[in-house]
């Protein structure tokens, strides 16, 4: 926005914010006029319309910034400020539309309304949205001031991972020694030779017994 040779240009780094995340403002001036700029300030406001059987707005501002930054005449000046809306600052304000109760820790600001249908006028209920004003203090008068809308929201749940069920293993019994009776089928020699032995004895004991009847 201008006032004849004096311009103003800001811009946000984004549409879209979540809870909690700063919002980068950049300014930029043009001043090609005979007045100074003394300050600049910068408000982050909440608006709450109520639409029910009749309309009321609310306005609050749930952040801000002065700065001393001054422009003096036929110069420019570009600065980039940072301001996060918060509602642990805000707490004592009243008519803040919130996403819960104040007694609650997880509580937050109340996120942004998103209308479909913009030209549906039967729509009831309360509608917040916000917007980042800027500002020119100006010596002698005439303020510069703009505002650029956003949309202020929680972010997307992180969906847990599918966990797949795992199939039972049955455990197995330990192997069955099936070999508990062993045959040892290798017969040592020398026990043939004990046996021929008892053998021969017993037949010549037999002998000897016959020689003595006769």
């Amino acid at each position: 926005m201008s006032d004849r040779s004096l311009h103003l240009e800001a811009s946000l780094d984004k549409e879209l914010y979540y809870h909690g995340e700063p919002i980068s403002v950049n300014v930029h001036v043009t001043n090609n006029s005979t007045k100074t700029v003394k300050r600049v300030k910068i408000s982050v406001r909440q608006y709450a319309d109520i639409c029910l059987f009749s309309t009321a707005q609310y306005k609050c501002p749930v952040a801000q910034l002065e700065a001393d930054d001054q422009v003096s005449s036929s110069s420019t000046f570009c600065k980039v400020y940072t301001l996060t809306p918060t509602l642990d600052k805000n707490r004592e304000k009243r008519g803040l539309a919130l996403d819960g109760k104040l007694k609650h820790e997880d509580t937050n600001l109340a996120s942004s309304t998103i209308v479909k249908d913009v030209t549906n006028k039967e729509v009831l209920g309360i509608l917040v949205s916000y917007r980042v004003k800027v500002k020119l203090v100006v010596s002698r008068g005439g303020d510069v001031s703009v505002e650029l809308p956003f949309v202020l929201m929680h972010p997307k749940p992180v969906e847990p991972p599918v966990s797949r069920p795992q199939s039972a293993v049955p455990e197995q019994d330990p192997p069955i020694d099936t070999n508990l009776i062993e045959f040892d089928t290798n017969v040592s020699q020398d026990d043939d030779f004990v046996f021929e032995d008892f053998a021969r004895l017993r037949l010549k004991g037999v002998v000897d017994d016959k020689d003595e009847d006769c």
